[in-house]
């Protein structure tokens, strides 16, 4: 494997850190891992200050879109010790975007070995609050100087980090879209591309203007069928059951998604991976059936869903999400080293 070379900050500001007023994505730690693809093969894995990244205006991921990347948290057990949630599944969802985006793969060892190495650098700066995290971002993007249509010949993978709080403090509206779409079976949903993200951002900004706080995507051909919502998956309790969108080509497959799959199972519910209409779920708020729903998402956690709005009608759900609410107290305990790890999802640096 790669040796990852280190070099620490001599100006740290983690002094200037107030844990109690930490919005995600604006405050940063004071390190990078770094590693470059060049002449067909990764080198240079290191861990350096962080700092701003010359690039060339000819870079072919600002021309071309060959951008991609992932999402993970860090968080403390009781004795002080770094965690991270599945990093392996990053590792093999981010050679999944690769291989879509015609990008080259990125070994997974070192992709677990650099964010433990990293994480293990910025332990300072995890967040000890309940629901606070170190929100980890890796990604990946061309760096090739070069003004054509094919595939860069030079990237590179980074990691950064930022401390954060919970997303959202309080459950959130919904809006149905019908005219822009997110993604289709074919196209690049299922990666993690830097671009689904850009597409997404002017309707999100319509929906926010009507008063709700994400989208709810439908499919692209009927406009009827249920994706996903914003930056993440969701889910909906019907009489007792759970169901969620199967994944169908066209929507992220969520690492948060899996394991409250797992987790309701092993909490005895029953979950199914299906089609889901919006006439089905507004059917079940008029039969009384529809009895909560959530997203899912590294960055939000659990995400309580309290209404969807659309041009026709809005639906209620609920005022209450005791599953949802368990789910996220469960999910955050494990992360936590609070209750045991039944499933061998964390992994601890020492």
């Amino acid at each position: 494997m790669e040796q990852i070379s280190i070099k620490k900050t001599t100006n740290s500001k983690l002094a200037s850190l107030d844990f109690n007023s930490i919005p995600l994505g604006r405050t940063f730690t004071d390190h990078m891992f770094i590693c470059d693809y060049k002449d067909g093969k990764w080198q240079q894995a290191r861990i350096e200050p962080l700092s701003d990244i010359p690039t060339h205006p000819a870079a072919m991921a600002l021309h071309y879109g060959q951008a991609i990347f992932e999402g993970m948290k860090a968080t403390l057990d009781s004795d002080g010790k770094p965690l991270i949630f599945r990093p392996d599944k990053n590792a093999e969802r981010l050679n999944f975007s690769a291989r879509r985006m015609g990008m080259p793969e990125f070994p997974e060892e070192l992709f677990v070995e650099g964010l433990k190495a990293f994480v293990d650098m910025e332990r300072n700066w995890i967040p000890p609050m309940e629901g606070s995290a170190l929100y980890l971002r890796p990604f990946m993007y061309a760096d090739e100087p070069f003004i054509g249509m094919r595939a860069a010949t030079s990237f590179k993978f980074m990691i950064i980090a930022s401390p954060s709080g919970p997303l959202f403090s309080k459950p959130i509206k919904l809006w149905a879209e019908k005219k822009f779409i997110r993604a289709v079976e074919g196209g690049t949903g299922e990666a993690k591309a830097a671009g689904n993200y850009a597409a997404a951002i002017r309707p999100t900004e319509i929906a926010k203007a009507k008063g709700y706080d994400q989208v709810l995507w439908l499919d692209a051909i009927e406009h009827k069928y249920i994706q996903e919502v914003g930056t993440m998956n969701i889910f909906f309790k019907i009489n007792g059951a759970f169901i969620t969108p199967s994944l169908d080509g066209a929507i992220l497959n969520g690492i948060t998604r899996l394991s409250v799959i797992e987790l309701l199972k092993f909490k005895g519910y029953e979950v199914t991976e299906r089609p889901i209409t919006i006439d089905e779920i507004l059917e079940a708020e008029k039969n009384g059936t529809l009895e909560e729903a959530f997203g899912t998402g590294t960055a939000v956690g659990i995400a309580y869903i309290e209404a969807i709005g659309s041009e026709d009608q809005v639906i209620h759900i609920s005022d209450e999400h005791p599953v949802g609410q368990d789910v996220n107290e469960t999910l955050n305990k494990i992360k936590t080293g609070k209750i045991e790890d039944p499933f061998g999802w964390m992994v601890k640096i020492d």
